[in-house]
C-alpha cells in the first residue's frame, strides 16, 4: 500500500482570495465553482469573463502601452525588480495558491516560484542589451548609415494552462513586459488564483494595473476574444488547440508563439548507475504527477541492464509518498481535476485491454485525495495503445527495451511531437553524441527536464507537432518587437538617379564588391 503525505489543507474562506479574484476583469456576474484537488472542496467561485471585457481591457492595454513603451528600460527594469522581491517576500502564499489549485507537492510548487523569480529578474537585466539595437552594416558604405531599432508589438495576449500557472505566466508575461508591451491573459480557472497572485506582485512594484489584465471564462468566448484581438498571440496547451490558433493567427497576419504537446522520451544507457538512473526517471516521469508538458511519457533502456534498472524504478514507486499537503512531506501529488483522473483511466483501460501490463502503481488513491494516482509504468505497450500514440499528459509511463543506441534514437524519434528529450548515462561524451541526435527542441543530459526548462537564458519550445517559436533567453524576448530598419543617405558619395549616373558608378560598385569578397566582408 502506498504511502501518504498525512497533513491536508483545510479549505476556508478566505478574504486574501477574494481580494485577488477582485482583480479578475469580468462583468457578468456569473461565477464558476473552482475545486481544490486536495479534498475535492469548492476553493474560490470564479467570477467569468466575456468577449466584451477582454475587448474593454485590451482598449485600456493599448492606452497603458504607449506610456510604458516611452517610459524606456530603465523604468521598466526597476518595477520588474521591485516585482522580483515582492515575489521573494510573498513566495509562501504563492506556494500555498500553487497546490491547492494543481494538486502538487510543495517541491513542485517552489519550482515554479523559483523560475518566476529567474525569468523575472533575467528579463529586467538583459532587455536593454538584447533590444537596444544598433548600427548594421549598409548596403554602401559611406555613401549609406543604416541602424535598426526594435518597436514594442504592443497588446499582446496571453493563454495559459493550469499545469504550471505562475512559471508559464511569468516566461511569456514577463519579457512581453520589459520588451515594452502591455498583456491581456486567459487564466486556466484552475491556475487563475496562482496569476492573480502573481501579477498582484507586479502591480504593488508600480506596474499600471491595465497593463496586465487578467481575464477568466469559456476557451470559446474568452480564448477566441483574445486572439481576435492582440497583437501577438502566447498559447500554451494542446497541439489540437495551437492549431486553430496558429490558423487564426495565419488569417490576422499576428504572430504567435506555440508551446504544444509531448510525448518525451528517456533513453537509459548501459553505463548508468542503476539506482541513480531510477531515481531520476522516477522524476522526470512523475513531477507533478506527469503533468507538465516537458515530463516524460517514454523510457528506452538497453536490454544490458534492462532488468536491473526495471526492478529498481519498481522498487522506487512501489511505496510512493502521495499527498497534497502544505509542506514537504509528499514525494508526489494529485492529478489537478475529474477529467484528468478520467483520462488516465481511459489510456490506462486501453492498453491493458491491448495487452500491456502494469510493472507498478496503477490505481486510484481516493484515500489521500479524489483525484489522487498512483505513479504507473506500463511494459508490453505497442503501437496502437493510446497510451504510446497519445499525450498522456498524467501518471503513466511505459517502459520498453531496446538493443543499442541506434534503435533507441530511432524509437524516442518515432513520434509526431519534438518538445523535450532525455538521456541517462555514465559518460557525458556518449550521452550528448546520443543527444546530438534526437529530434527534440530540448534535451537533458543526465536529468529529465529540469536542466533545460529552468536554463531561462537559453530558448524553449518544440519542433514538429510541439509548436513554433520559443520563450526564453533572447529568441523570448525578441518575439515581442518588431525590427525596424532606418537608413541615412549621408551624401558623402552621391547616389545615382539618372542613366548615365548609374553607368558611371556602376564599375566602382563592381570593384566595391570584389575587394570586399576578397577581405571576406559581408
Amino acid at each position: 500500500m502506498s504511502n501518504a503525505a498525512t497533513r491536508t489543507p483545510a479549505v476556508t474562506p478566505s478574504p486574501a482570495r477574494d481580494a485577488l479574484v477582485a482583480d479578475l476583469i469580468a462583468t457578468t456576474g456569473r461565477t464558476a465553482a473552482i475545486p481544490t484537488p486536495a479534498t475535492g472542496e469548492t476553493l474560490v467561485d470564479l467570477p467569468r469573463s466575456s468577449a466584451e471585457d477582454v475587448r474593454g481591457a485590451v482598449s485600456r492595454a493599448r492606452l497603458a502601452q504607449v506610456a510604458w513603451a516611452r517610459a524606456g528600460f530603465a523604468a521598466r527594469r526597476r518595477i520588474l525588480l521591485r516585482a522580483h522581491d515582492l515575489i521573494v517576500a510573498r513566495r509562501e502564499e504563492l506556494l500555498d495558491l500553487a497546490q491547492l489549485e494543481s494538486g502538487k507537492t510543495r517541491g513542485q510548487a517552489f519550482e515554479e516560484v523559483f523560475q518566476a523569480l529567474s525569468v523575472t529578474r533575467w528579463n529586467a537585466v538583459k532587455a536593454r542589451t538584447v533590444l537596444r539595437g544598433g548600427r548594421r552594416r549598409s548596403g554602401i558604405p559611406v555613401a549609406l548609415s543604416t541602424r535598426i531599432r526594435y518597436r514594442s508589438k504592443g497588446v499582446v495576449g496571453v493563454i495559459t494552462p493550469w499545469n504550471y500557472a505562475i512559471s508559464l505566466a511569468a516566461m511569456d508575461v514577463v519579457p512581453a513586459l520589459a520588451a515594452g508591451c502591455a498583456v491581456v491573459q486567459k487564466a486556466d480557472d484552475q491556475g487563475a488564483l496562482s496569476v492573480l497572485a502573481l501579477r498582484r506582485a507586479y502591480i504593488d512594484a508600480g506596474l499600471p494595473e491595465s497593463l496586465w489584465a487578467v481575464v477568466s471564462g469559456d476557451a470559446a468566448e474568452v480564448g477566441e476574444a483574445v486572439t481576435d484581438e492582440a497583437d501577438y498571440i502566447c498559447f500554451t496547451g494542446s497541439t489540437a488547440t495551437g492549431r486553430r490558433i496558429a490558423e487564426k493567427a495565419g488569417r490576422r497576419l499576428v504572430g504567435a508563439s506555440l508551446e504544444l504537446g509531448g510525448k518525451n522520451a528517456l533513453i537509459v544507457l548501459d553505463d548508468v548507475d542503476v539506482e541513480q538512473a531510477a531515481a531520476d526517471a522516477a522524476h522526470a516521469c512523475f513531477s507533478s504527477m506527469g503533468q507538465l508538458c516537458v515530463s516524460v511519457e517514454r523510457i528506452y533502456v538497453q536490454r544490458r541492464i534492462a532488468d536491473a534498472f526495471t526492478a529498481a524504478l519498481a522498487a522506487r514507486l512501489s511505496d510512493p509518498r502521495i499527498g497534497s499537503g502544505l509542506d514537504h512531506d509528499a514525494d508526489y501529488g494529485s492529478l489537478a481535476t475529474a477529467a484528468q483522473l478520467d483520462r488516465i483511466r481511459g489510456h490506462l483501460d486501453d492498453a491493458l485491454e491491448k495487452g500491456a501490463r502494469v510493472l507498478v502503481g496503477g490505481d486510484a488513491r481516493p484515500d489521500v485525495g479524489p483525484w489522487a494516482f498512483e505513479p504507473t509504468v506500463l511494459t508490453d505497450v505497442a503501437p496502437g495503445m493510446r497510451v504510446l500514440d497519445e499525450e498522456t499528459f498524467g501518471a503513466i509511463a511505459s517502459l520498453h527495451v531496446v538493443d543499442d543506441e541506434l534503435e533507441a534514437v530511432f524509437a524516442a524519434n518515432a513520434s509526431e511531437y519534438g518538445l523535450n528529450a532525455s538521456v541517462l548515462s555514465g559518460s557525458t561524451r556518449r550521452a550528448l553524441r546520443v543527444a546530438d541526435q534526437l529530434d527534440a527542441g530540448s534535451v537533458n543530459v543526465n536529468e529529465g527536464y529540469r536542466g533545460s526548462f529552468g536554463s531561462v537564458d537559453a530558448p524553449m519550445g518544440g519542433v514538429k507537432a510541439s509548436g513554433i517559436g520559443r520563450r526564453n533567453g533572447r529568441e523570448g524576448l525578441l518575439r515581442f518587437v518588431d525590427p525596424v530598419t532606418v537608413s541615412v543617405n549621408t551624401r558623402v558619395i552621391p547616389l545615382p538617379h539618372t542613366g548615365r549616373e548609374y553607368a558611371r558608378l556602376s564599375g566602382p560598385l563592381v570593384l566595391l564588391a570584389r575587394v570586399l569578397r576578397g577581405i571576406r566582408r559581408a
